[in-house]
């Protein structure tokens, strides 16, 4: 079967390295808060521990260091700083345009805060090598709920029930979404981590490997 040229990614941690800019801005709010490094160490790694939504995130980060500020500010406040801490590789933004070049259409999904994720895709140069994206903060609906792929794939000017591909780090929201919404997807294992269980119809290990992989097709 004939798969249409149709490439929906992932921004966090796909498209951008979405946990090196939460280093720096740990370190930035720490600072800000005169917290010292410990700070720093403990945000970090409740970060890690699952990635928790940044409404509960910001409330245990209030209790833990008795802020003033309430949670709803401090999470304001972080995603208004977190696009200027964003990067997006210029190979990345080289291959996305290569895509679009040979005839792909090329879209983002991502779930998260309308404001905090548009500013990324605009500050990192995305919003120019892409053909559109689809927010769920601005949408109302979370991947892996198919609504926000075919949001997507509809923005590009394409259909879900001619295929595509999805690709992401994320096995729920980004590979089982993909493949219930009719497309084939890559998984981006970075940790190289051993997951039989995995969907997946392809695995690589970075972003740039992804987009080369779809430029052979």
């Amino acid at each position: 079967m004939i798969v249409q040229r149709l490439a929906l990614f992932d921004l966090d941690n796909t498209l951008i390295d979405l946990d090196a800019a939460f280093k720096l801005w740990a370190s930035e709010f720490a600072d800000d808060h005169g917290l010292g490094p410990a700070a720093v160490d403990w945000l970090l790694a409740i970060d890690r521990a699952g990635n928790p939504h940044r409404a509960e995130f910001f409330t245990m980060a209030r209790e833990r260091f008795a802020l003033a500020d309430s949670v709803e500010e401090l999470w304001a406040r972080y995603r208004t700083r977190m696009p200027h801490l964003v990067r997006c590789p210029a190979e990345v933004l080289t291959g996305l345009a290569a895509l679009r070049t040979s005839g792909w259409s090329v879209g983002i999904v991502t779930n998260g805060m309308a404001d905090n994720q548009l500013g990324k895709i605009q500050r990192t140069g995305l919003a120019d090598v892409v053909d559109a994206w689809a927010i769920s903060g601005a949408e109302g609906i979370r991947k892996p709920d198919i609504g926000l792929f075919d949001i997507a794939a509809k923005r590009c000017g394409k259909s879900l029930a001619d295929g595509g591909w999805a690709t992401g780090d994320n096995l729920i929201s980004d590979i089982q979404g993909g493949n219930e919404a009719g497309l084939r997807t890559i998984w981006i294992n970075h940790k190289a981590s051993s997951n039989p269980d995995h969907a997946a119809h392809q695995v690589v290990s970075r972003i740039e490997d992804a987009i080369r992989l779809l430029l052979t097709i």
